[in-house]
């Protein structure tokens, strides 16, 4: 199925205007760049994780389409870019229930002695660069959106540089910064 780039930013538009039927025609038309982005992010998570790509895609979807407010994509780098937000957004509340049933969401009680020790996880890592990440947009918000594009919603740097409107250059040079930045405060935040 060929699809036009005329035809997306049309249906976006449609249903950011409201009509009920547009985001029911967009599902198919975005659907396989979706779960492309989707796969690729959770390609990077640990064996064994409980969200699938389809499972991701649907609710990120819901969350960008499917709510009570409308929303006014600025084209199709612009929905797609919120789409890898989504996916973060998802990514991160999923490791941080995890980790809340892990501190005793599902508590039940056990001698001292039966208790292994927790070890930092994936989940931990995630739940840190999310709080670095939300750090570092308040000093650089585009730096800040190459990493949620490029590493949560796996896009290129074509892609990206599309997205944000800056050449591939800038996104090449966003996105060695901010993963070195990244780098620098987990570390530090992790030998704290």
């Amino acid at each position: 199925m060929l699809v036009r780039m005329s035809d997306v930013t049309r249906l976006l538009d449609a249903a950011a205007a409201g009509e009920p039927h547009a985001a029911a025609e967009l599902l198919p038309l975005v659907y396989a760049e979706l779960r492309k982005l989707a796969a690729a992010r959770l390609a990077a998570e640990a064996p064994g994780h409980t969200l699938q790509p389809t499972a991701l895609v649907h609710e990120a979807y819901l969350r960008l389409v499917g709510g009570s407010q409308p929303q006014d994509w600025n084209g199709r780098g612009h929905f797609f870019g919120a789409a890898a937000e989504a996916m973060r957004r998802i990514l991160v509340e999923a490791a941080r229930h995890k980790q809340s049933q892990k501190a005793g969401g599902g508590r039940r009680r056990v001698e001292l002695g039966d208790v292994e020790p927790v070890v930092q996880g994936p989940d931990i890592e995630l739940i840190a660069l999310d709080e670095a990440l939300a750090h570092f947009a308040l000093l650089s918000e585009r730096r800040a959106q190459v990493v949620e594009l490029r590493f949560f919603g796996g896009m290129s740097v074509e892609e990206t540089a599309e997205a944000l409107s800056v050449s591939p250059e800038t996104v090449k040079r966003d996105w060695k910064l901010a993963k070195a930045w990244l780098l620098r405060e987990l570390r530090a935040n992790k030998a704290s």
